[in-house]
């Protein structure tokens, strides 16, 4: 085994030990337990074949972050899912907590990947990944007490991939632009929200629906771009992107 494997693999350890934790604290079902190791071997196939391909010879701080990150997920996916076969689930508050940690974290692994001087691709593509799972996982979550249109939220990145296999363009690259970030964060953030039921049921109806349009601009946009990609010439697109 590489050296650069480790990484990885010492991550599936620690969701392995946090889904014991779980399963002893709080009696996790067999289901539930299966879903979170699941998350996890494929968490570390994906890596490992994301290291390899990108000639990479260690893990790095910046997507060991990213990978503790993967590792809470982990755990939020295993109480989800056993919140569908318990009449008493987990409270709701182990869940958020295990949620709002990623989410902080979030903003720690770019940091740590710029002042280290280890941006890469891959980085910011394992980054990505975990953050969109995550919407999807809370919005599974939220779904059951608001309605299912939640899941419009969680759904939107995995449904542009799914168009991207009818559509080809849909799979080109779209330039950087530093919006999609913060889009991504509030969608995290207000579904955290809503799952905690902290505020009135009004509240957050309307800043889940806030989120929702703040996610199809984004998306919006860059289909847009690569739209137009296709009908103009390239110096057009650089001088659209520049003014967007």
């Amino acid at each position: 085994m590489r050296t650069v494997h480790l990484g990885p693999l010492a991550g599936l350890m620690g969701q392995f030990v946090l889904l014991g934790w779980l399963g002893e604290r709080f009696g996790l079902g067999p289901l539930a337990i299966l879903a979170g190791a699941a998350y996890g071997v494929v968490i570390l196939l994906l890596l490992w074949r994301g290291l390899d391909r990108a000639g990479a010879t260690t893990l790095g701080a910046a997507n060991a972050v990213t990978l503790t990150r993967a590792t809470l997920v982990g755990g939020v996916t295993a109480l989800v899912v056993d919140g569908f076969f318990r009449p008493v689930p987990v409270p709701v508050v182990v869940v958020v907590v295990l949620a709002a940690v990623a989410l902080l974290l979030d903003g720690v692994d770019g940091q740590v990947a710029r002042r280290t001087g280890t941006v890469s691709v891959l980085g910011a593509r394992f980054d990505m990944e975990v953050d969109a799972y995550l919407i999807l996982v809370l919005s599974v979550a939220v779904g059951r007490s608001v309605g299912w249109w939640v899941l419009l939220i969680g759904g939107a990145y995995y449904a542009h991939v799914a168009a991207g296999w009818v559509l080809p363009w849909l799979r080109a690259t779209v330039p950087p632009r530093y919006w999609r970030k913060p889009v991504a964060a509030i969608q995290g953030i207000v579904l955290t929200l809503a799952l905690s039921e902290l505020l009135p049921a009004p509240m957050i109806i309307a800043l889940l629906v806030l989120a929702m349009i703040l996610l199809a601009e984004s998306f919006g946009r860059d289909e847009l771009w690569l739209y137009r990609r296709t009908r103009q010439p390239e110096a057009q697109l650089v001088w659209i992107a520049a003014r967007e």
